[in-house]
């Protein structure tokens, strides 16, 4: 495909986008096709050479449309909404046509610089604590992860690796292994299942706190399991917080968890990923009491922001401990290493894997 081809191509999609969003409303939400129904009607081995992009729109309605769930329809009320709008999806096009990985300042300075300006508006916007921004005198900020999923993972996994650190300072004798084997993790038995997920591939066992009839976390409970797992000899590594649970959008009680996290110095990583949008507004200012408690706190915007999946903010008070946990020394990435605190981070160090994302 050349340039004018793309051109006629990127218009006639374009043009298809727009008459799908205005009509959206009066397609069937959910598909009428039977499982399998798509076999028949595309090739069954690999083409050899691609098809003219108009065979692609006319497969796009007569091939793929019958068998599309319309998540954008105001009828689609099944799961937690995913964001859409024209800008954001214009914003995939361009982050697509630059096709850059943005892992540090030398490897795209307008990408990383954007993303540090960026998530100091939206923490400013949201009411964070000012350790969460990179403009702050500390060494917190933010950085955008795929989806509140990965966000969690990286928490369980820079707790694990700080109490590891901890426990070897005050005692070199032990091992990784010796630590790794009495670290526990705790969450609400209202959490998403993702928390599981991500204590599942972090290798750290998470415990499912009680919740009381409101569906909240309290610190009682918390205190109670911190309590019988140190006389068990294991070590309280980190808890993952809800503010928007899944079944009812409870919010756990920060005021109460946070203390008790901070003597047990215990890892407080928030998962706000559904309603922490709403703490942009001044009337859900009192949903932010215990912020100054957390150590990790993340929301994703591709939900009532607005922005396409994926995109998910998350702010840490030290950034030190993710650039600890994820550092790894080649040769081939080597580079001026640089804070989080500062206009050109070290992503790189700050997570599993670094894309370009919806900004």
């Amino acid at each position: 495909m050349n340039s004018e081809e793309f051109r006629e191509f990127g218009k006639a999609a374009i043009d298809f986008i727009a008459d799908y969003v205005d009509n959206i409303r009066e397609r069937p939400v959910l598909p009428s096709v039977e499982p399998g129904y798509l076999a028949s009607l595309v090739p069954g081995e690999m083409p050899e050479e691609g098809e003219d992009w108009r065979h692609i729109m006319r497969d796009m309605n007569t091939v793929i449309m019958p068998g599309i769930t319309h998540w954008q329809s105001p009828q689609f009320n099944a799961y937690f909404p995913t964001g859409s709008s024209y800008p954001s999806i214009v914003g995939d096009m361009l982050s697509g046509a630059f096709g850059l990985i943005g892992f540090s300042w030398l490897s795209s300075p307008a990408c990383t610089e954007l993303e540090v300006l960026v998530m100091n508006w939206l923490g400013k916007a949201l009411g964070l604590p000012e350790e969460f921004l990179n403009c702050s005198p500390g060494p917190g900020g933010g950085i955008i992860q795929s989806t509140a999923s990965e966000a969690t993972l990286v928490s369980i996994l820079v707790a694990k690796r700080k109490m590891i650190n901890h426990w070897q300072s005050k005692n070199p004798s032990l091992t990784e292994n010796d630590i790794r084997n009495k670290l526990v993790a705790y969450t609400s038995d209202q959490s998403n299942s993702s928390v599981e997920k991500s204590a599942i591939i972090g290798d750290v066992p998470v415990r499912q706190l009680r919740s009381d009839d409101n569906g909240v976390l309290r610190g009682d409970a918390l205190l109670t399991a911190v309590k019988e797992d140190l006389a068990k000899g294991l070590i309280p590594c980190c808890l993952i917080a809800t503010l928007g649970t899944t079944g009812t959008c409870a919010f756990d009680n920060l005021e109460e968890l946070g203390p008790i996290c901070q003597e047990y110095n215990i890892w407080l990583h928030v998962d706000a990923a559904y309603a922490g949008s709403a703490l942009l507004l001044p009337e859900y200012a009192h949903l932010k009491r215990g912020l100054e408690y957390v150590d990790s706190f993340d929301f994703n915007t591709h939900k009532w922001l607005l922005v396409n999946f994926d995109c998910s903010a998350m702010w840490v008070k030290d950034a030190n401990h993710l650039m600890n946990a994820f550092f790894i020394d080649r040769v081939y990435l080597k580079h001026t290493d640089a804070p989080m605190n500062t206009q050109s981070p070290d992503y790189m160090r700050c997570q599993p894997c670094k894309t370009l994302l919806n900004l």
